[in-house]
């Protein structure tokens, strides 16, 4: 299996743009033998309060077609963040389209404090991605901070933690350390997928990462420079590489 993280630099509020961004970065990671790329919360528009639902999508959007075509053509799974209108309620959410030409939706379960002035929190849409006996499950930034979602994703027998997230450089340190703890508590590898530049106005961290299931960090990207995080699994062992892009 070999899974990979974009560290993107989004353009705020220019969708098209960040979308073109999203197909570059799968194509080249395409052409890396990755089965699955995860992009930051929110990563088709950056992340956005105030005007997220100007900015949101539906389920079926037809924006995201080309990203269907390229999991269909290149037989790899994305997971692309973006505010996600369900009937009359505003998620922060993310697309996990696959190369079976369906598409799923994971929302945000605990949210930030002050989004819930705009968003809705939600624990009904909650995939559990399954590659052979691999089972990925999903968390959204501030998911990360409650100790109850990676232990849900342990009772799910998840093998597999996916983290998107919009950090400041400020709270790197502290996410580094509860992924690492998850890792190692619940036996399960975690790739996480943030911003660099910045967004909504505020400076993003980047250092997108993997730690293996003993908690052991295999590879980090800086906290400057858009790029690919790749990691490989052979034999039960993780290695891992950057691609500046």
């Amino acid at each position: 299996m070999v899974l990979a993280s974009a560290q993107t630099n989004p353009k705020r509020e220019d969708i098209k743009e960040n979308l073109l961004d999203h197909y570059r970065f799968i194509e080249i990671a395409a052409d890396k033998g990755v089965d699955l790329i995860v992009f930051p919360e929110m990563s088709i528009t950056g992340y956005e309060q105030e005007n997220a639902s100007m900015l949101s999508f539906s389920p079926d959007d037809a924006r995201l077609d080309q990203l269907s075509r390229l999991a269909v053509d290149n037989r790899i799974t994305i997971i692309a963040g973006a505010p996600i209108r369900i009937g009359a309620e505003l998620f922060i959410g993310e697309f996990i389209i696959q190369p079976d030409h369906t598409t799923t939706i994971y929302t945000k379960q605990f949210l930030h404090p002050g989004e819930e002035a705009y968003f809705q929190s939600s624990f009904h849409y909650n995939p559990v991605i399954k590659f052979g006996k691999e089972r990925i499950s999903l968390a959204i930034c501030a998911d990360i901070d409650n100790t109850l979602h990676p232990e849900n994703a342990g009772k799910a027998n998840s093998s597999t933690y996916v983290a998107s997230i919009f950090f400041s450089p400020n709270g790197i340190p502290s996410a580094y350390h509860s992924l690492s703890s998850y890792a190692r508590e619940y036996s399960m590898n975690v790739l996480m997928a943030n911003f660099c530049g910045e967004s909504w106005g505020q400076p993003a961290g980047g250092r997108s990462a993997f730690w293996d299931k003993d908690g052991e960090l295999i590879v980090a990207m800086n906290d400057s420079d858009s790029g690919l995080l790749i990691v490989e699994k052979n034999n039960d062992i993780w290695t891992g590489q950057r691609i500046q892009i």
